[in-house]
């Protein structure tokens, strides 16, 4: 199913997440109205900690950073600047098949990354997209990905670590995993990929991947 594409914004155009959130909830509402089309927001955001649903306390910054509580699944994370963000307000055919939704997003950033030469895979308990351990560096998260459906549309969607700094994971538990790493493109390939070096290849490859 086709859907539409809006960017709002990429280095040195950030979005703030408070706004963007606004536009999604929104956007969704018009999607479940029948009013507008499917719609993919890409952007990068300024830099902001959120907590999904089934963020504990323990997870949280110990400096005492803002976190914007959201309503998608998943736990604490970061965006900001170097991370591709693609945002999906998205009418599932049939509302029951999540677990199809999300396989074919983690398809597409597998696909995406595979075109830069690394051997990404999901990880069977642990959600996004993950590079496997090697030369004593343990599994490294690289892509991202946290959905809330309600009434048959998506809300939320994808982040792909492309040439963030690494700062912004320092004082939380990313995504409530303690025993991995998180990594991005620029790091695995030391060279520097940006958000708008990919973001055109990864709505061609959301477009192809996602039928659910």
């Amino acid at each position: 199913m086709a859907f539409a594409v809006r960017e709002l914004g990429l280095d040195p155009q950030l979005v703030d997440y408070r706004e963007a959130w606004e536009l999604q909830t929104a956007l969704h509402d018009e999607v479940v109205a029948g009013t507008r089309d499917s719609t993919l927001l890409v952007l990068e955001h300024e830099d902001v900690y959120t907590a999904g649903k089934r963020t504990e306390d323990f997870e949280r910054p110990t400096d005492g950073t803002p976190v914007i509580d959201v309503d998608r699944g998943g736990k604490i994370t970061w965006h900001g600047r170097g991370q591709l963000v693609c945002y999906l307000i998205y009418r599932l055919r049939d509302p029951k098949e999540v677990r199809l939704f999300v396989s074919q997003i983690e398809d597409a950033i597998i696909e995406l990354v595979g075109e830069y030469g690394l051997d990404a895979q999901t990880v069977d308990g642990r959600a996004g997209v993950w590079l496997p351990a090697s030369g004593g560096r343990p599994e490294r998260k690289i892509g991202a990905i946290g959905i809330r459906i309600h009434e048959g549309v998506t809300m939320h969607g994808l982040a792909l670590n492309c040439s963030n700094a690494f700062t912004g994971f320092d004082g939380i538990i990313p995504c409530g995993i303690a025993d991995a790493g998180v990594t991005s493109l620029s790091r695995e390939l030391d060279r520097t990929v940006t958000p708008a070096d990919v973001a055109e290849r990864m709505t061609a490859l959301l477009q192809q991947h996602i039928t659910a």
